[in-house]
């Protein structure tokens, strides 16, 4: 009988939440079958937890490193010290980590004016890059473009989600190229994100024909999926965001890059200015929270990961198209969806917001959106404005009708959110 009480108090509670009797049922019986994968999510988690933790200690962290500076910025302990973590955590020479930097795609861009100079030639070797990018780089026309101070552009795409090692080699034996792009998750593409041992063994190819050339990997979405980071693969900078996978949702803005010392400074002299570099830019109170957040990313990424194989169980088990599908290894916290229409994917995104904690209430709508070609839907109740470490999903209107679903804070909000979008899509 309390068994009984109990039960139907759970099911007035999904009522309350607007998920359909249906819609847990198949819940329950997709958590039955994703608890090995979950195993290994933990797995991971307690890698990289101990490379946090030791960082931490061997930096001797305490409260004088959340003090903030203003102005210059000369002389911050904590913003100093952070960059040091960083190094350490991500095994590079040095770090930048600034919440000057708006976004990741802020981030490539500094990296990308810092190291390139008129007349270089950069290669993207994992095909086209992501939309913000592509303006940045001038494939679409813009006034401020690498394009536009006479940077050249080439890319080789991905034979079914593999470098095309035959033609990069081909190409890079030439030693004329200043810097090779890889971006290691999807974007808005239909192809697998890159994993670690992938980008580790076309790196070793790269150096057997041409050492000089710098290897740069674009790491959003990525950290802490796996036990090893691309400057462990041998890359040479590497640049994210703070608002996705490192910033554990603490973290208000900002970005890092990491990798060879000498190529941080020239990015930190593109950040701030040529003879300053590093030694300024004040933290105005941002580093309790950018290091709460790196100290949280581990288990928040483990948190992102389980609610993405539970949204890909669920949607399999619906007959819906899944990538990754709910057992195969993960490169980076995205979990794409492939609804065929417009209108379930629409309502699949709007049944996330209805999910949120954070303005739950709004219905988004796809709308023309600064840096993307195609109409975009994008559904995220964020505590941070953009953040993509939190439950979120967005989508361009464009054929085949495809969700990007990434984040959740903890797996039991991510599981609501996954559930209430589900029996919103099915309500129609």
């Amino acid at each position: 009988m309390i068994i009984n009480i109990k039960m139907e108090g759970k099911n007035k509670m999904y009522k309350d939440l607007k998920i359909s009797e249906k819609v847990v049922k198949l819940a329950e019986e997709a958590e039955e079958e994703i608890k090995e994968e979950f195993k290994k999510i933990d797995r991971i988690c307690t890698i990289n937890s101990i490379k946090v933790l030791n960082a931490f200690k061997n930096n001797k962290i305490s409260d004088v490193h959340f003090n903030s500076t203003t102005g210059y910025g000369y002389g911050d302990i904590g913003r100093d010290t952070i960059e040091k973590v960083y190094a350490e955590v991500f095994k590079a020479e040095d770090a930048l980590v600034r919440n000057q930097f708006i976004s990741g795609t802020h981030a490539l861009t500094v990296a990308l004016f810092g190291m390139l100079r008129p007349g270089d030639t950069m290669i993207s070797i994992s095909g086209r890059p992501y939309d913000t990018l592509c303006t940045v780089i001038g494939i679409e026309e813009n006034k401020s473009s690498l394009k536009s101070y006479g940077i050249n552009y080439e890319e080789i795409d991905l034979i079914e989600s593999e470098f095309d090692t035959e033609k990069i080699i081909n190409r890079l034996s030439k030693k004329d190229v200043k810097l090779v792009e890889i971006q290691r998750s999807r974007g808005y593409s239909t192809r697998e994100s890159l994993s670690i041992s992938k980008i580790e063994n076309i790196i070793k190819e790269i150096r057997k024909v041409n050492s000089d050339v710098i290897i740069m990997v674009d790491n959003c979405y990525g950290e802490f999926v796996d036990k090893k980071e691309p400057v462990e693969a041998g890359a040479d900078i590497m640049v994210g965001s703070l608002i996705k996978n490192l910033g554990g949702g603490i973290a208000s803005n900002g970005a890092y890059i990491v990798g060879k010392q000498d190529l941080v400074e020239l990015c930190a002299e593109r950040l701030t200015a040529p003879g300053q570099g590093k030694e300024v830019g004040p933290s105005l109170g941002a580093n309790k929270s950018i290091l709460q957040g790196l100290y949280l990313a581990p288990n928040v990424v483990s948190s992102s990961l389980k609610t993405a194989v539970f949204t890909a169980k669920m949607m399999e088990k619906l007959g819906y198209s899944a990538s990754p599908r709910f057992n195969e290894k993960r490169n980076d916290i995205v979990q794409t969806i492939k609804f065929g229409n417009p209108e379930d994917l629409i309502k699949y995104c709007q049944g996330i917001q209805m999910g949120s904690a954070i303005d739950s209430f709004s219905i988004p709508e796809p709308w023309d959106m600064p840096g993307y070609t195609d109409k975009v839907i994008m559904a995220a109740g964020a505590f941070t404005m953009g953040s993509s470490i939190e439950l979120s999903c967005d989508a361009p209107i464009r054929e085949p009708y495809i969700a990007y679903q990434q984040g959740s804070l903890t797996y039991e909000y991510g599981k609501l959110g996954v559930m209430i979008a589900i029996s919103n899509m099915m309500e129609k």
